[in-house]
């Protein structure tokens, strides 16, 4: 019987063994006290205590929010709208604007002293990203705050998966939300006025589902929380904060339905409040994380948001 014959293993190049061990490597800079981009804020100056507490998590600026159309990014867009945002800018795919132009207008009508944008992207795609960011900058006159809820989800079992299947869900919630934020900090860097860029990651970065089997979703949002505590490290000497949430199973359109019935009862089960969370119950974060003044020393956080789930 004859042997199997291996390829052999390329041999290393010796001029690339001796650029390594020349290679200079980038260092990060950290902010200083001194730095005003960093430097705790004075007091709220409004002599009323009501004031003062609005003052407190107050919004401001212009922002972005990725996935713009979807249920948690729209309970967002309002809520940092109340709380202050001047402009703000919704990039989704072309066919959920599409779908969701009635639900824009009707944002509009709600807030009519807002500028209320929306804007066609695709966020695995760096070329379109940055020419969505450098219009949405123009058009708003700076970007202040970035949200990304772009995202997808992916069940399936992970024997069968398939490397595009993997590689999908990897590209947009993991890489997609790297371009996006690198796209929205060189704006926020030119400014010299610093801003705030929120992730959504989700529980799922935190244990393995059950009982859906997910693991290509699982590795995106554990790879977007480390992702949060790399930028927050390397961008706060820009007075750019990162930050993300971690939402437990929310209750949006993708859990609806009579199939899913028996699965929400599992996922309820295992939560100590015993319910999934309402939509609203993200904004508190949100408004806390993007407030220049409440979330001020706030940055490289993820702020889970479960109802206890992860207390198991």
């Amino acid at each position: 019987m004859g042997s199997i014959q291996q390829p052999a293993a390329p041999m290393a190049n010796p001029e690339d063994r001796a650029a390594l061990s020349s290679r200079v490597i980038p260092t990060m800079t950290l902010s200083t006290a001194q730095n005003p981009l960093t430097a705790p804020l004075l007091p709220p100056q409004a002599a009323a205590a009501a004031e003062r507490a609005a003052a407190r998590f107050e919004i401001t600026g212009n922002a972005v929010i990725t996935g713009g159309t979807g249920s948690l990014a729209q309970a967002a867009t309002r809520a940092l709208i109340e709380h202050g945002l001047s402009s703000v800018c919704l990039m989704d795919l072309p066919s959920s604007l599409k779908t969701a132009e009635h639900q824009l207008a009707h944002l509009q009508q709600d807030f009519p002293h807002v500028k209320v944008h929306s804007m066609p992207v695709d966020v695995t795609n760096q070329e379109v990203v940055e020419q969505a960011f450098q219009q949405a900058a123009d058009t708003m006159g700076g970007i202040d705050i970035l949200c990304c809820f772009a995202g997808v989800v992916g069940c399936v079992h992970s024997i069968s998966a398939t490397a595009n299947e993997w590689r999908k869900v990897l590209d947009v919630n993991l890489t997609g939300s790297f371009i996006c934020a690198q796209a929205a900090a060189k704006h926020m860097k030119s400014s010299g006025h610093g801003g705030s860029i929120m992730f959504t990651a989700s529980i799922s970065a935190h244990h393995v589902n059950y009982p859906q089997p997910q693991a290509a979703y699982n590795v995106s949002k554990i790879g977007v929380t480390h992702l949060t505590r790399n930028l927050a490290a390397e961008w706060a000497v820009h007075g750019i904060r990162v930050n993300c949430i971690s939402p437990g199973y929310m209750d949006t359109v993708l859990n609806e339905g009579d199939n899913l019935k028996e699965v929400r009862s599992v996922w309820a089960s295992r939560c100590p409040m015993g319910r999934m969370g309402d939509i609203e119950e993200i904004t508190g974060p949100v408004v806390l994380l993007n407030s220049r003044r409440g979330g001020r020393y706030i940055s490289g956080t993820d702020l889970v948001v479960d109802g206890g789930a992860m207390c198991f």
